[in-house]
Order: structure tokens, then C-alpha cells, then sequence
């Protein structure tokens, strides 16, 4: 029987990635998503992917959702929370609304989904989690207190969250992307791209969704079984850690 894998914010960017390269790896994959229904339903019918629609910042929505997951497609061994926002500006012009709005998609997100199937890992003594993090949660970004804030959070989560349960089978590991060939980046001005962001990168590109996806197989497998409380940095050398 096919490992369950859940991917939050995994029907566009690098999530699709994710979402189709576990179930290439034969997982049973479930990807959630919140707004787009129209990509979602298109991500469902190009890939064959079961799609959920629920709030990752809101626990009941998080807490029911896993529960219909866990009754259509089995326990959930797979945990990829990739979900996440931005919204920038500088600190001394930042609204609370900026504020607690990434906090809660980047960083309570991770509670709200991890809490509901943390029992049932234990129990089960498999279980892996693994977290999307950002570059910018390991140096900080100006404009971004707010989100390295949240995506610096993810990290100290995951090596607490990993001590606790490294003798029951579950590992729980971070990836930190750098500058990735998603929609989002892509949308940044052609002359800022290669004036201040490529230079930045010593490989002197940006990275693919897929790139990040072999990262998240790797650290689901069970070759995989002794990396816990890691941060696997995929940032083209623009920041060696």
C-alpha cells in the first residue's frame, strides 16, 4: 500500500513540483491549496493529484481537513508544509495585517497541520516532516521582517519538533529555497532580475521547482532515516550555511 503525502500550497509553484514528483515516487498524494480553485482543478485533472481546499492558518480547517485525508487516502506518513505568503514593506511602515497574516500562513501554519498527525507518526513509528523554509529566513531580507521573521521560525520548529520524536521513527528536516523559477519570481522585472538578484547567485541562475522536489523525496525516503533536525539549503550557493 502506497505512503499518504500531504503538500500544503501544492497545486502551483514549487508545491506542484513537490505534489508531482512524490507521486512519481509512488506516494498517494494530497495537495492542499486555499483560493485558486480554477488551478486547482486544472493542477487535478493535468496530474491525477487528490486536491483539498482548506485555510492552513486556521486550525479547525487544518485539524478537519487531515481528518477527511486520512479517511479518503489512509494515515498521513508524508507532512511537505510548503504553504506561504508574502507581504512586504518596511518595518516602520509594516500594518499589523502584514504582520500576523505571514506569520500565521508561514509559521502557525506549522502547528495547526503537524499537531493533528503527530500522534498517529509516533504511534506508527514512521513519519516524515518536512518544512519549506526560505534563504531569507537564514539572512534576513529588507522589506521582509515579516517573513524571515516567520521563515526563521520554520527552522528553530523543525529542530525542536525533531528532537522530540527521533526515537519514534519521524524525522522532521527544513528546506531553505533560494531564488526559484516560480510564477512569483518570474514576475520581477527583467533588468532586476539580472542587475540584483542573479548576481547574488554564484551559479548565475535561478533554481526549478523540480530541483527543490528532489530534495523533498530524498528527505521523505526512507534512505533518508538518519537526517533529522537538518536544514538542507538549495540556493545555488548564495548562501553556504
Amino acid at each position: 500500500m502506497a505512503r499518504v503525502a500531504v503538500v500544503t500550497g501544492g497545486t502551483r509553484g514549487i508545491g506542484a513540483a513537490v505534489s508531482k514528483a512524490l507521486k512519481a515516487a509512488g506516494y498517494e498524494v494530497a495537495s492542499t491549496y486555499h483560493s485558486n480553485d480554477e488551478a486547482a482543478e486544472r493542477f487535478k485533472a493535468e496530474t491525477g493529484v487528490h486536491v483539498y481546499k482548506w485555510n492552513v492558518s486556521v486550525y479547525e480547517d487544518c485539524a478537519s481537513g487531515l481528518a477527511r485525508v486520512e479517511t479518503e487516502l489512509g494515515p498521513v506518513d508524508v507532512l511537505v508544509n510548503n504553504a506561504g505568503i508574502t507581504k512586504d514593506g518596511m518595518f516602520h511602515k509594516m500594518t499589523p495585517d502584514q504582520w500576523y497574516s505571514v506569520i500565521n500562513t508561514n509559521l502557525n501554519s506549522l502547528f495547526n497541520m503537524c499537531r493533528p498527525v503527530i500522534e498517529g507518526m509516533r504511534e506508527r513509528g514512521f513519519g516524515r516532516i518536512i518544512n519549506i523554509s526560505s534563504v531569507n529566513g537564514q539572512k534576513g531580507q529588507m522589506g521582509q521582517t515579516n517573513y524571515s521573521a516567520s521563515k526563521a521560525g520554520d527552522i528553530g520548529f523543525t529542530k525542536a519538533l525533531a528532537l522530540e520524536n527521533a526515537n519514534k521513527g519521524v524525522t522532521v528536516n527544513a528546506i531553505c529555497p533560494g531564488y526559484i523559477a516560480t510564477e512569483m519570481v518570474k514576475a520581477v522585472p527583467q533588468d532586476v532580475l539580472e542587475k540584483s538578484i542573479l548576481p547574488q547567485i554564484p551559479v548565475r541562475r535561478l533554481g526549478k521547482p523540480e530541483e527543490v522536489a528532489r530534495c523533498v523525496v530524498f528527505l521523505a525516503s526512507d534512505e533518508a532515516s538518519f537526517i533529522t533536525g537538518s536544514t538542507l539549503s538549495a540556493n545555488g550557493g548564495q548562501m553556504m550555511v
